[in-house]
């Protein structure tokens, strides 16, 4: 006959449910700290749990585990097992009879640690006084265990998206005083993952905070804000990282960085490339002057070296003549707005991110498509505009595929449909036709810069997009609006779409 203790993980469901089981009464003496007990600070009880336990016992269970020496592991309760231990060892001299304390005991889970972990996390973060970083290990620790269907069912209670285990690791790297703020401003386990993907921005604590204050603070909540200003850090963060890298790669190259601020006094003695030549007047540039011990160079707002020489009359370099130019306040303007534009560049391929974010839910979401989305995308069908046949052309079908969930083939000479992939019903029909549509839209949307055809000239979209392109964000917009607030346009979208707010979907004024 098989005891508790040898009941195995699989023939255990996974989500027992401790009130149909029998209390049974334990000597506090038999009971240990069981390994995978989530709290690893703050363990003693103190001294109101201690008193109240001399005084009226123990009054709700605790949960262990046995152990294959006869004792048994709390791995919900340990403080108040701590506590009953103490009041028993002064009973008798203070004339108290020593008490046995109520638990379950779960022979369910022996063997099962990482699940075992899991309860114990949800115990004690209920019960609050645990530390972020005992929150945040005892989370990545037991995730990583787990069986699929066991991750999949903590993830849900623990408010995490699939995958966001992997990154809990490098949340325990934030510092206790960034965890702390982190945890008393409202961010749960998800939301700090994320903050430590962009930690190394200036002030992105900061910035998400008061993100996170103005989802709370509108109704409906929702994490617009959050997602926006989040994927504006990541942009930022990426760029940084792209600068980390380039600069790594000089310094492996052997050719000095030169500085972008020269001391206070100091003489600029570089020169670009582009503005030398040799001796004999044959243009310099990065092929011939790596030579010159003054080759070196800068980084410009993309990240790509420019080449300099640190002192052309030192090492017998000419500069090409022409009339010193004066700055004047028109070079400060066009220097502002050269400025603007890498930022509102940056800004709009960045707001991509949150937006096909929210598209994906909508399309994957198990509830009908709301109505202004399946009128939208059919308008699109019908009238088929011009940017819509150049998608259709292209035959790009990544987007599409992302958007409902499928996988295409990994190699490119591989080709299948999607209606192939795609699983096609009636209730099914509009999510996948938005998803078509709006796959039109990201790619036609995906540069911040465009093509004016009546005036022939380059537009940029974060200032002039279609009237197309504005009734798609401003959709999106109402459609986030109507979901409590799941998805809102990000600054430089709303900026885009401020001079089209009271159009239709043709750009023309709404009746």
């Amino acid at each position: 006959m098989a005891t508790a203790t040898d009941q195995t993980a699989e023939s255990a469901p996974v989500d027992t449910d401790e009130e149909t089981l029998t209390v049974v009464l334990l000597n506090p003496d038999a009971i240990v700290r069981d390994e995978f007990n989530a709290r690893e600070h703050d363990t003693e009880p103190d001294a109101d749990l201690i008193n109240s336990v001399k005084a009226v016992g123990v009054q709700d269970p605790v949960s262990v585990r046995p152990r294959p020496d006869g004792t048994y592991g709390a791995f919900k309760g340990w403080r108040r097992t701590q506590a009953a231990q103490i009041a028993n060892a002064t009973a008798e001299a203070e004339g108290h009879a020593r008490r046995q304390i109520k638990a379950y005991v779960r022979a369910d889970l022996v063997g099962r640690d990482p699940w075992t972990q899991f309860l114990s996390l949800i115990e004690n973060h209920q019960r609050q006084g645990m530390s972020p970083k005992d929150t945040l290990k005892a989370a990545e620790l037991s995730l990583i265990g787990m069986d699929e269907v066991e991750q999949t069912k903590a993830a849900r209670a623990l408010g995490l998206k699939r995958g966001t285990g992997k990154r809990l690791g490098r949340a325990q790297q934030l510092d206790d005083a960034t965890l702390r703020r982190a945890s008393a401003g409202g961010m749960d386990l998800e939301q700090i993952a994320q903050l430590a993907e962009v930690e190394d921005v200036p002030r992105a604590q900061d910035r998400l905070l008061r993100a996170l204050a103005r989802d709370e603070a509108e109704e409906g909540g929702g994490r617009g804000h959050w997602d926006q200003e989040l994927a504006l850090l990541k942009a930022e963060h990426d760029d940084r990282t792209a600068r980390k890298e380039a600069v790594a790669a000089l310094e492996m190259a052997g050719i000095p960085l030169l500085p972008t601020q020269l001391a206070y006094g100091g003489k600029d003695t570089t020169h670009p490339l582009s503005e030398l030549t040799t001796p004999l007047g044959r243009p310099l540039d990065e092929d011939n002057h790596r030579g010159c011990p003054g080759h070196s160079a800068r980084l410009d707002d993309e990240n790509q070296p420019v080449w300099y020489c640190a002192d052309p009359a030192e090492y017998g370099h000419k500069v090409r003549p022409k009339p010193k130019p004066t700055k004047t306040a028109e070079d400060e303007e066009k220097a502002a707005e050269r400025a603007r534009t890498t930022a509102c560049n940056r800004a709009w391929k960045a707001a991509a991110g949150p937006r096909k974010e929210f598209v994906t839910r909508l399309v994957r979401g198990s509830k009908a498509l709301p109505e202004d989305a399946w009128q939208f995308a059919l308008g699109v069908l019908l009238d088929l505009p011009a940017f819509y046949g150049k998608w259709a052309q292209r035959q790009e079908a990544e987007d599409v595929a992302s958007f409902l969930g499928v996988k295409l083939p990994e190699s490119r000479f591989e080709r299948v449909r999607v209606s192939d992939l795609v699983t096609l019903s009636k209730s099914r029909t509009a999510h996948v036709l938005f998803a078509h549509v709006a796959a039109a839209f990201e790619r036609d949307m995906r540069e911040p810069k465009g093509w004016h055809d009546a005036r022939m000239q380059v537009r940029f979209l974060w200032e002039d997009p279609t009237p197309q392109q504005a009734a798609y964000l401003l959709l999106l917009e109402k459609l986030g609006q109507d979901d409590k607030g799941s998805y809102r346009l990000s600054e430089v979208e709303e900026q885009a779409v401020a001079a089209h707010r009271g159009d239709d979907a043709d750009g023309e004024p709404a009746t």
